[in-house]
């Protein structure tokens, strides 16, 4: 079952497409252009490759490529605005490609059919956008298909058909995803594609602008600087079963994206709702039974992180082996792969009350955001975990709780504080709000979302980022800098992880043996 649930994972990576990955291209494009003259031959996918490599970007999974984007840089003067296909690539072959060209021109998107509603074209068109900049280029711009007017090409003008599109009155499969992209349309060009008998040979001028020009090698996966945070504020209420739960859960990763959140954090046992469903069981039994949603919960979760393309800390779950009940938070990236880390420190009301026992290790996760770790409620209020984590050089804490009380709350959110400024990272937190009537030990909640940094002249003056209402259900989305933690670590007012007195003291990890 391990075995099989690890094949079927999603391990996707962002890559430069390589001349090994023909088949694959080949095998795209031969489903999807069928009826536009299919796939390159070798040679000309040769030529592109040796024209512009860092152009041409891929997105593989289990070592299969599934999509690609491919782009070349032009002078756009020598061709303007009344080009084909054809003309601006060389009939396929690149040598157009101008290194000092001012202008990237995107020839190709294409996503096997598999893996339709993932939004990877958006990941490629991000990506173009990241060269585009890194490149000091002053656009991209892409002719683009109409596919869909082929359907209204006896009623009406490519132009009003474009017009609708734009208006959301009519919707084009390639056209409203590039609009949806940040492009808009320049105009209308004749004989772009002959082939193309859906678009009737016409085709969207588009243009995306660069209005940033950041100077950096390195053309693909670029280590973030500003990474964007979106914390739910999770209201319980009642849900009928998973579906209903992972419906509330689509809605809030879905609004986060919305905002392009690099992180999505949910609170600790947010699927505690689904305990009442087992209230005619002793709590510990019932508990045990909550944790066997946990597993599809989490694969739900994963493709959630994958298709809405951000990181998910999915808060808490109960997981049960048979002898084991303990408390875990997965980290689900959107690359499809996952990590999860156990809460240590159990209270005294969750080991009597459910018999829930720690786990035995602590783990700083890599992700494409910035190196992270996860500290759960109670965790966080010993400051040794904090400090370990720091010194793998973690630079956001995330901490998914659940309070009952004010003072409850207090007590994790004085600490997360602290845990920021002490090792000069970034600490967010959220927790549940309202009552779950009926369902033992989980029946009210204390929240306030928050997220902190050090707290230093480079930051807020009372080390908060961003605040909360206290107890309404909403989210937090705000933007934190990881190049300012460089910053304090080396230059800050004080410096807590350099100055300390490590000829005095230090903190050990006892690994179990």
């Amino acid at each position: 079952m391990i075995k099989q649930k690890e094949e079927l994972e999603h391990r996707l990576k962002l890559r430069n497409v390589k001349l090994s990955d023909y088949e694959d291209i080949q095998e795209i494009m031969s489903s999807i252009y069928k009826n536009q003259g299919g796939a390159w031959t070798k040679q000309e996918f040769k030529n592109q490759l040796k024209a512009f490599p860092e152009g041409q970007i891929g997105i593989e999974d289990n070592g299969k490529l599934v999509a690609a984007a491919m782009s070349l840089v032009v002078d756009y003067n020598k061709f303007g605005d009344n080009h084909t296909y054809d003309q601006i690539t060389g009939f396929g072959k690149f040598d157009t490609h101008d290194t000092d060209g001012d202008t990237l021109y995107g020839t190709d998107v294409f996503v096997h059919t598999d893996y339709r509603g993932m939004r990877l074209g958006r990941r490629l068109y991000d990506v173009r956008k990241e060269i585009c900049e890194n490149l000091n280029l002053r656009s991209i711009i892409a002719g683009g298909r109409i596919p869909g007017y082929k359907n209204y090409a006896d009623e009406m003008t490519p132009r009003k058909y474009i017009d609708l599109v734009k208006n959301k009155e009519i919707y084009d499969s390639v056209l409203s995803f590039q609009l949806a992209n940040e492009f808009h349309v320049r105009k209308v060009i004749t004989k772009y594609l002959p082939s193309d008998t859906d678009s009737r040979a016409y085709a969207t001028l588009l243009e995306w602008i660069n209005i940033y020009y950041e100077k950096d090698e390195k053309l693909i996966g670029n280590k973030k600087s500003i990474v964007r945070l979106g914390l739910v504020q999770w209201k319980m209420r009642r849900f009928a079963n998973v579906d209903d739960l992972m419906q509330q859960v689509e809605f809030f990763v879905d609004t986060v994206s919305g905002y392009k959140s690099d992180f999505c954090l949910l609170p600790e046992f947010f699927n505690a709702p689904l305990l009442a469903e087992f209230n005619d069981m002793d709590a510990s039994e019932a508990i045990r039974n909550l944790a066997d949603y946990t597993d599809e919960i989490v694969s739900r979760m994963s493709d959630l992180a994958v298709s809405y393309n951000l990181n998910i800390v999915a808060g808490s779950m109960p997981e049960y082996d048979g002898k084991k009940l303990r408390n875990v938070s997965y980290l689900c990236r959107r690359d499809g792969t996952q990590d999860k880390q156990y809460k240590l420190h159990i209270t005294p009301d969750e080991a009597s009350y459910w018999g829930l026992q720690g786990g035995n290790g602590i783990n700083v996760f890599d992700t494409d955001a910035g190196r992270i770790g996860i500290l759960i409620c109670y965790d966080v209020e010993f400051p040794e975990l904090g400090r370990i984590l720091a010194e793998q050089e973690m630079d956001i804490l995330f901490v998914p709780f659940w309070t009952d009380t004010k003072n409850a709350f207090l007590r994790v959110n004085t600490c997360a504080k602290s845990r920021a400024i002490e090792n000069e990272c970034y600490v967010a937190i959220t927790g549940s709000v309202g009552n779950l009537p009926k369902v033992e030990n989980m029946d009210i909640q204390y929240s306030q979302a928050a997220i902190y940094s050090p707290s230093d002249f480079s930051f807020p003056h009372d080390a908060v980022v961003a605040m909360a209402s206290e107890n309404e259900e909403t989210i937090i989305v705000a933007d934190v800098d990881l190049d300012l933690l460089t910053k304090q670590r080396k230059a800050g007012s004080v410096r807590n992880l350099e100055q300390r007195r490590l000829d005095l003291y230090s903190i050990q990890w006892k690994q179990k043996k």
